[in-house]
């Protein structure tokens, strides 16, 4: 009976929270009469709204755009983060614990404080309306060291000296020995990685103000906000959903991973 009734609120819970994504993608498909319905059916469906989206903005291309950062700051945040966290989890040198404390300082420091000297950076630099002022401010995140070097802490010790004994350097324990055994912590920092790069929208809107160089959120803010809807509610729904499509289908891929490595990396040492 217990068991029926935990059932039951987690089928209420779930059908509650899926209900306004179910909704949003129901109305771009609606005529724009029948949007404001509660309903999710409708005997007119069409595709209109997608039209309307795919011909004012340049979509395809800032897809692309998305893909190419979202991608690039995945593999650098992966690949910078595992050396990291391998180096604070299992090397032993002078400062460690201060090192370790100084990186999750900076977790607590909000993004917006850093903004004006990122930005002055990028001006410096020439940066600016190019895929570097998108990815470089990106490649090493606090959080995906944290995570690898927690997953790592778990690592038997005798498995590294057993590989170090056999003459490997610690870039190949890291990458041969430690990987294959870390794909779960892997697999969730490159996801969450992915669909913060892919939702980020106020960072682009003042490093590109080159249209063919444009992210999907950005292309879309300036699409709703910049009177390029034409106040149309369902071009609207049909571009948010485009937008978060991407990051819903990844995360049904990889969601396994990102609950088995939620459950291996407790707080260690």
């Amino acid at each position: 009976m217990k068991t029926g009734l935990k059932l039951l609120i987690l089928i209420v819970g779930a059908v509650i929270f899926a209900y306004p994504f179910l909704w949003m993608i129901a109305g771009s498909l609606k005529p724009p009469l029948e949007i404001s319905q509660l309903g999710l059916w409708s005997d007119h469906f069409t595709t209109e709204s997608y039209k309307l989206v795919l011909t004012k903005i340049p979509i395809a291309r800032a897809f692309l755009n998305s893909l190419i950062v979202s991608l690039a700051t995945t593999c650098t945040v992966v690949l910078f983060g595992s050396m990291a966290g391998y180096a604070l989890a299992k090397l032993r040198f002078v400062g460690k614990t201060g090192l370790y404390m100084l990186i999750l300082f900076t977790m607590m420091i909000p993004f917006q404080i850093v903004l004006i000297p990122q930005y002055i950076l990028m001006v410096k630099l020439g940066w600016t309306d190019t895929y570097l002022s998108l990815i470089a401010p990106t490649m090493i995140s606090a959080f995906g060291i944290v995570l690898f070097r927690q997953f790592f802490m778990a690592v038997p010790q005798a498995l590294i000296d057993a590989a170090r004994i056999d003459g490997c350097s610690e870039m190949r324990i890291l990458f041969q020995v430690i990987w294959p055994l870390s794909r779960p912590v892997v697999m969730t920092v490159g996801l969450l990685t992915f669909m913060t790069s892919w939702n980020e929208v106020l960072w682009p809107l003042l490093v590109v103000r080159d249209r063919s160089l444009m992210t999907m959120p950005q292309i879309v803010t300036i699409f709703t906000i910049g009177g390029e809807a034409e106040s149309q509610l369902g071009s609207l729904l049909a571009a948010a959903t485009l937008l978060s499509l991407p990051v819903i289908i990844a995360y049904a891929f990889f969601q396994r991973y990102f609950i088995e490595s939620m459950a291996a990396t407790g707080i260690k040492g």
